[in-house]
C-alpha cells in the first residue's frame, strides 16, 4: 500500500498502534497509513478500495485472505486548542473531515506513544510528538493539554488505562489527573 501510494506520487506512512508495537518488539495487531492523497485519490490508485464512513471518510483496501488495510488522508484538528478555554466550551469532535499535513495529522491524535509516523521509503521514524521519549520511559501521555484531549474524547480516558495496564506503562501525572 506505501509503495503503491508513493508511485503514485503520494506521500504515505504506517502510523500509530502498528509503530508503537514494532518499536516495542511487539507483534502489532494491524497497520494503519496516512497519506496526503484524499479519500477520492486513494480509490483511485486502489480498485481493491472501498470508501467508508460519515465522520472522516477512510478508505479500506482489501487484500485476499481477508486482510484490510485503512488508509486515512492527514487530518488536523478541527478545534483549535486556543478555543478551549472554558468549561462550557464544547470540544466533543463530531466533524473529523478537515485534511492537513502529516505533522497537523500526528498533533491531533491521542497519545504521544500512539503519534509516531514510519517512513518505509527511508527506514525513518518521524516522531513530532515526543513519543519515541513517552516509549523508552514506558509513559502514555497524551499529545497537548489532557484536558483539553479528554474532552475531545472521554473514551481516551479508557484508552490510557488500556494501554498502561496492557504495555506495562505508567500514565503521566497530568494525563492521570
Amino acid at each position: 500500500v506505501l509503495y503503491r501510494l508513493r508511485s503514485a506520487g503520494y506521500e504515505g506512512f504506517l502510523v500509530g498502534g502498528g509503530v508503537r508495537d514494532l518499536l516495542l518488539g511487539r507483534n502489532p495487531k494491524d497497520f494503519d497509513v496516512v497519506t496526503n492523497a484524499d479519500p477520492d485519490q486513494i480509490q483511485d490508485v486502489f480498485r481493491n478500495c472501498r470508501l467508508i464512513g460519515r465522520r472522516f471518510r477512510l478508505a479500506h483496501v482489501y487484500f485476499r485472505g481477508g486482510k484490510v488495510i485503512e488508509v486515512a488522508t492527514f487530518r488536523k484538528n478541527p478545534v483549535e486548542a486556543a478555543e478551549a478555554v472554558g468549561e462550557d466550551v464544547d470540544l466533543l469532535i463530531s466533524r473529523d473531515n478537515v485534511f492537513g499535513t502529516a505533522e497537523e495529522d500526528a498533533v491531533r491524535r491521542d497519545f504521544t506513544v500512539n503519534g509516531l509516523f514510519y517512513d518505509v521509503a527511508s527506514g525513518e521514524v518521524i516522531d513530532y510528538v515526543g513519543g519515541r521519549a513517552d516509549l523508552e520511559s514506558r509513559r502514555i501521555a497524551t499529545i497537548g493539554d489532557p484536558e483539553v484531549r479528554m474532552r475531545e474524547d472521554p473514551i481516551r480516558a479508557l484508552r490510557a488505562v488500556r494501554f498502561a495496564a496492557r504495555l506495562g506503562f505508567t500514565i503521566a501525572p497530568d494525563t492521570f489527573e
